[in-house]
C-alpha cells in the first residue's frame, strides 16, 4: 500500500477539529466586521488597473508610480509597524508592503487581523527593495472579500489525492503550475482555431442531444425529452453532422465539439471530452496527413517554443513524422507480411504463431489489425502515421480504388498512444448504407436489447452528392496532455467526472 493511501483515523479527526475551530475563528472575525459596519461582502466592485505579471515585465517603467491592483493574500510577515505579504492575482504573486504610517493606525490593525485566503485591493507605488524583489508599497488597503475556510499548507500532501480534482478551485489556488495548465489549454484552442480559420474553415455548432443511436461501438448516455415524449442520446461524434454541410455546400467545415460516451475511465478516458473534428472537400486522407504534421508543429512552437518537447520523461521530435501503412508497420514489428497470406485460414494460422488470439471466422483483414494492437502500437513512440487500414474496421472510409481490402484512412500515434484519426471520407450512398446495416446488425448479435438504428437521413444526404473529402477527428485532451506533460486526463480538464463522495 503506498504512503498516500495510509489513513490515521486519529490524525484525521484531530485535523477535523483543527480546521473547524479555524472556521469558528474566521466567522467570528467575519462577525466583528460585519458589527464595525466593515462587512466585505458589501463591496460590489474594485478599479484594479495592474496585473501582477504586468508589475514584473514594465517594471523599468512602471517603478515610482501608482498602481492599483487586486488578488489573495497568500502569506504575511508582521514585523510590528510594517508587514510584507503576497499577493496573487491570475497571473501570478507578488510582494507587497504595508506600513502602518502609511496606511493609518486603523487599517493596519485591521490587516493584522485578516486571514490568508483574504481578497484585498491594493494601492501603492512600485519599488524594489534592498533585497532586490519587486514590490509595491501600500498606500491604501482594503478587504474585498472573506475566506471562511483556510487553504491547505500542502495541498499536494493531501492523503486523498482525488481532492485536488474535486475541489479545482483550491487546486489553482495554491498551485501555479495548475492555473498553467489551463492558461496553456486555452491557448492551444486559440491556435488551432486560428490555424483552421487562415485555411479557410468555418467553425460551426452541431447537436448535442440526437434522436437516434447510431451502430458504432461506442455506448450512449440516454435522456428523455419530455415534450417530444421521446429517448434521446448525447452525442458520441460529431460526424455526421459535418458532412450533411460538406454535402451541403461548404468546402471547408469544422466543430471544437464536447462528446459523451458512456464508457470506462482510466487516465486517458473521461465521459465526456472535447474533440475537434474537421471535414476538407476535394482532398484525401494524404491531405488531412499534411494538416496534421503542421497544425502539430505549429502548437508545439507556439506553446511550447520547440518543436523538441518532453512527455514523462520521453523526449520527442514534433518536426519529424514517420509514415507507415498499417501492413508495413506489422511486417517491421511483428516480422509477419500480410500478402504471404493466400487465405484467411493462413492469417488465422500466422496469429496463432504469434499468440495472437483471434475469433475462428477472423479475416486477413481482422487479423492484421490484431497484430497490429499486439506488436506495433506499443513501439509508436516519436510521432507515426498508420495509414491504409482494413476495410474490416472502417467502416466509414473510402477504399483504395487498387486495393479494395483496405480503405484510404490512418491514425497518428505518439508515445504509444493514438492521438487522431482520419479517413478519406466515404461518399458513396449505396456502399454507405451497406456498410450502416452491417455495423448495426453486428451491433445487434453482440446486444440483443440495443436500440440502434442506421442514419437513413445521412444516406439521404450522401444521394445528394458529396464531393471527394478529407476528414480528421482528433482529442483535445490528449493534446493538452502531450503538449503540458500531464500524465492524466484529470490534470487537464477544469472539472473531471467524480463520482460523489459517500
Amino acid at each position: 500500500m503506498s504512503e498516500e493511501m495510509v489513513i490515521n483515523p486519529a490524525a484525521e479527526a484531530e485535523e477535523e477539529e483543527r480546521l473547524h475551530e479555524q472556521m469558528k475563528v474566521r466567522r467570528d472575525k467575519l462577525a466583528a466586521l460585519c458589527e464595525a459596519g466593515k462587512n466585505p461582502y458589501e463591496i460590489t466592485k474594485y478599479d484594479w488597473d495592474t496585473k501582477t505579471e504586468e508589475i514584473r515585465e514594465r517594471f523599468e517603467e512602471l517603478e515610482g508610480k501608482t498602481v492599483r491592483i487586486a488578488g489573495r493574500m497568500m502569506s504575511r510577515r508582521v514585523m510590528g509597524k510594517a508587514s510584507f505579504m503576497d499577493l496573487l492575482d491570475s497571473t501570478g504573486r507578488l510582494q507587497v508592503y504595508v506600513r502602518r504610517d502609511d496606511v493609518g493606525d486603523e487599517d493596519y490593525a485591521d490587516f493584522k487581523k485578516w486571514d490568508i485566503g483574504d481578497i484585498l485591493g491594493v494601492e501603492g507605488t512600485v519599488f524594489r527593495t534592498q533585497k532586490g524583489e519587486i514590490s509595491v508599497h501600500t498606500t491604501h488597503i482594503v478587504l474585498l472579500s472573506k475566506s471562511l475556510l483556510p487553504l491547505p499548507e500542502k495541498f499536494h500532501g493531501l492523503r486523498d489525492t482525488d481532492t485536488r480534482y474535486r475541489q479545482r478551485y483550491v487546486d489553482l489556488i495554491v498551485n501555479p503550475e495548475v492555473r498553467d495548465t489551463f492558461y496553456k489549454r486555452s491557448r492551444i484552442l486559440t491556435e488551432i482555431r486560428r490555424y483552421l480559420d487562415e485555411k479557410g474553415f468555418l467553425e460551426v455548432d452541431t447537436p448535442i442531444l440526437v434522436p437516434l443511436e447510431i451502430g458504432a461501438s461506442a455506448r450512449p448516455f440516454v435522456t428523455h425529452h419530455n415534450t417530444l415524449d421521446m429517448d434521446m442520446y448525447l452525442r458520441i461524434e460529431t460526424e455526421l453532422y459535418l458532412k450533411r454541410l460538406i454535402v451541403g455546400g461548404i468546402d471547408r467545415v469544422y466543430e471544437v465539439g464536447r462528446i459523451f460516451r458512456n464508457e470506462g475511465m482510466d487516465t486517458k478516458h473521461n465521459p465526456e471530452f472535447t474533440t475537434v473534428e474537421l471535414y476538407q472537400a476535394y482532398t484525401d486522407y494524404k491531405g488531412m496527413m499534411d494538416l496534421v504534421e503542421e497544425l502539430y508543429i505549429r502548437l508545439a512552437e507556439r506553446v511550447c517554443g520547440s518543436t523538441h518537447i518532453t512527455y514523462q520523461g520521453v523526449e520527442l521530435d514534433m518536426g519529424h513524422w514517420e509514415r507507415l501503412t498499417m501492413v508495413e508497420a506489422v511486417k517491421k514489428y511483428a516480422g509477419v507480411d500480410y500478402y504471404d497470406w493466400k487465405s484467411d485460414e493462413d492469417a488465422r494460422a500466422a496469429a496463432r504463431e504469434k499468440h495472437v488470439e483471434v475469433p475462428a471466422d477472423a479475416t486477413k483483414g481482422t487479423v492484421l489489425a490484431e497484430l497490429f494492437d499486439a506488436y506495433v502500437e506499443e513501439n509508436l513512440i516519436q510521432p507515426t502515421f498508420i495509414y491504409d487500414y482494413p476495410v474490416e474496421n472502417s467502416p466509414l472510409a473510402k477504399r483504395k480504388p487498387e486495393d479494395p481490402a483496405f480503405t484510404e484512412r490512418f491514425e497518428y500515434f505518439i508515445c504509444a498512444t493514438e492521438y487522431g484519426n482520419a479517413f478519406s471520407e466515404l461518399n458513396d450512398p449505396i456502399d454507405q448504407k451497406a456498410r450502416f446495416e452491417r455495423q448495426v446488425e453486428a451491433k445487434r448479435r453482440e446486444e440483443p436489447n440495443t436500440r440502434a438504428e442506421v442514419d437513413y437521413d445521412f444516406v439521404t444526404a450522401l444521394e445528394y452528392g458529396m464531393a471527394p473529402t478529407g476528414g480528421l477527428g482528433f482529442g483535445v485532451d490528449r493534446l493538452v496532455m502531450l503538449l503540458t506533460d500531464s500524465a492524466s486526463i484529470r490534470d487537464v480538464l477544469l472539472f473531471p467526472t467524480m463520482k460523489p463522495l459517500g
